[in-house]
Formats: structure tokens, C-alpha cells, sequence
């Protein structure tokens, strides 16, 4: 459905017209992934870009697949049906796994800053893709913590069982395409790659 994620950003911009240069936006990435597409809206909106770093939290044996996901202020989703096969040792274990990633990759992404003030501002979360959904989620959290006004889930492709979920987390959803038998994010790009630590740091820069 796409070519890469420029294309799919420059196409959920459009979908997102409507919030070009308003003061209060705030466009957050969900990285690695988003970044790409987070860059292509925030340059055509006009708006504040950074990251909101939220990470999934991986099965022991299986890291592509998730039971949940956790935020740096310790919003934590969890998939309680798909949580109920680990012990709560294992659980927290991975808790406080991906809690010292995510500082990790604050410290070399964002260099450190805090997020920017989102405090009753409107809040484009963006990703590449929705499957599981679970780190939208706990981003959505995040941000309601954080006093936004309003929060808005954007990506390129959902599948239509997670999207109506998160439409219920959500202030809005923007979603461009929900295929039949969605599996996984990567199966809408030509061309798919994980991004390096390198370019999502060149494309903060940019903006």
C-alpha cells in the first residue's frame, strides 16, 4: 500500500490537514518506527516534533509478540489474556527491562529533554503502523497523565479491531488504511527496515 514511510507520512498529512499551522499542536513519534511518518506530518503541519518513547513489552521467548507496553512516567498497558502464561517475576522482569531501554533511548534520541509541554495542548501520537496496539495505548496513557487537552492516534494502517479500540482511547483516530487479514505493519511497505538510532536523530534535527 505504500512505498516506504516518507510516502505513507506525506499521505497521513494530508489526512491531517485540518491542524496545519495551529499553535497548539504537537506532533510525538512512536519510535523507531513512526519516526519517519511523525517527520513527513510535522513538516507539512508546521508543528512542535519530538518523540514519546513508550516500549513494548516482549515475550521471553518470542520478543516479536507483545503482552503490553510501558511509558517512562510508568503508564503501563497490559494484555491481561496475553500476559496470563508468565509468572509475575517474569512480568516485572520485562518491566523493568524495557523502563531502563526507554531511558536508554531518551538519553540518545532526545539527548535527554523532557517532552515538550503538552499541557492542554492537542497531540498527534503517530505511528507506522497499529497491530496490537499496545504501545499506542500506553502512549494515549502517557499523555492523558501528562494534562493534554486533546489526543489524537494517527497511523498509515490498523487493523479495524484495534483501531475501534483505540478510537475509544482516543479524542480522534486517523487511520488510512484497515486491510482484510492484518498481521503486521510491515506487510503494507515495499520497502521495510528497521530505523537506526542515526537517522531518527538526523530527522529530529530537521525540524
Amino acid at each position: 500500500m505504500f512505498k516506504n514511510r516518507q510516502e505513507a507520512g506525506e499521505k497521513l498529512a494530508i489526512a491531517l490537514e485540518k491542524y496545519k499551522n495551529k499553535e497548539d499542536i504537537t506532533v510525538l513519534a512512536l519510535p523507531k518506527g513512526g519516526i519517519e511518518v511523525a517527520f513527513e506530518v510535522a513538516k507539512y503541519l508546521n508543528a512542535k516534533f519530538s518523540l514519546l518513547i513508550v516500549r513494548k513489552l516482549p515475550f521471553p521467548d518470542n520478543p516479536e509478540a507483545g503482552f503490553g507496553a510501558v511509558g517512562k512516567t510508568g503508564s503501563i498497558y497490559i494484555n491481561k489474556q496475553s500476559s496470563r502464561y508468565l509468572s509475575e517475576k517474569e512480568m516485572n522482569d520485562i518491566i523493568f527491562s524495557q523502563k531502563n531501554e526507554i531511558k536508554r533511548r531518551i538519553s540518545i534520541l532526545r539527548k535527554g529533554e523532557p517532552l515538550p509541554d503538552i499541557i492542554n495542548k492537542t497531540v498527534i501520537l503517530i505511528d507506522d503502523g497499529i497491530a496490537a496496539g499496545s504501545t499506542m495505548r500506553a502512549a494515549i496513557m502517557l499523555c492523558r497523565k501528562q494534562g493534554a487537552k486533546k489526543i489524537i492516534a494517527a497511523a498509515p494502517v490498523a487493523g479495524k479491531d484495534v483501531a475501534g479500540q483505540i478510537n475509544e482511547l482516543a479524542d480522534e483516530l486517523v487511520i488510512l488504511e484497515t486491510p482484510y487479514n492484518f498481521r503486521a505493519v510491515a506487510q503494507v511497505y515495499e520497502n521495510w527496515y528497521d530505523v537506526s538510532d542515526e537517522e531518527a536523530i538526523d530527522l529530529l534535527g530537521r525540524l
